[in-house]
């Protein structure tokens, strides 16, 4: 398998799509935004760690909303003003968020240094980077100005629905698991095995990285 797979990536069917689609085309644009959350195992990693010890909604929302908020603005302005970087490197930042957010899960950094990072701020941080790898993957596909933005807005919209979706499923299976016995004995193993999982994509992308510029 090649290391595009692994990339932020859009499918090859919908990047087809993109490119050839011309006008506003509202729904589909939903639909390819909402596609693509669900499937992107990056987000949904990332997202696994943020809500991993918060129970109150409350919490879970501000949250989730701060990340939406970083992957919209750097999403909309990086495909509306051109600015891109390697998928690659982008890509590796978002497999160190990954990491980031576990040792934070493991009290590592209040272990290790004696401080705890600000999550609120990490999580709109790491937001943004989340967005501007999307933005990077879209702006590779050319597609058509005309409609431009709002088809930006509507894939936007299909994301965060996207996000809704799978983090309803993610807080489904999390309250089934906080009820047993197992769960605090678990919850070291289940972090780590995600922070092992974040270094994998860090190496994965850094590999395709050089691959591709030698």
């Amino acid at each position: 398998m090649g290391f595009d797979a692994w990339a932020h990536n859009v499918a090859e069917g919908d990047k087809g799509y993109i490119q050839e689609s011309s006008g506003v085309l509202f729904l589909p644009f939903i639909y390819l935004g909402a596609k693509h959350m669900v499937t992107g195992y990056d987000h949904l990693l990332f997202l696994f760690g943020v809500i991993f010890f918060l129970y109150r909604m409350k919490d879970i929302g501000l949250y989730v909303t701060l990340f939406a908020v970083g992957h919209s603005t750097t999403m909309l302005l990086g495909v509306l003003f051109n600015i891109s970087a390697s998928a690659y490197l982008i890509d590796a930042i978002i497999g160190l968020s990954v990491v980031y957010k576990s040792l934070d899960n493991l009290g590592a950094f209040q272990r290790w240094f004696g401080v705890q990072p600000n999550t609120k701020v990490a999580t709109l941080i790491f937001g943004f980077f989340h967005g501007f790898g999307l933005a990077t993957k879209i702006i590779d596909f050319q597609i058509a100005s005309d409609g431009l933005l709002a088809n930006l807005i509507a894939f936007n919209i299909g994301v965060e629905i996207g996000q809704l979706l799978a983090l309803a499923g993610i807080l489904i299976l999390m309250g089934f698991w906080r009820r047993t016995p197992s769960f605090m004995r678990h919850a070291f193993a289940a972090n780590t095995v995600v922070m092992c999982g974040g270094f994998i994509l860090v190496g994965m992308q850094l590999a395709g990285f050089f691959t591709s510029a030698a």
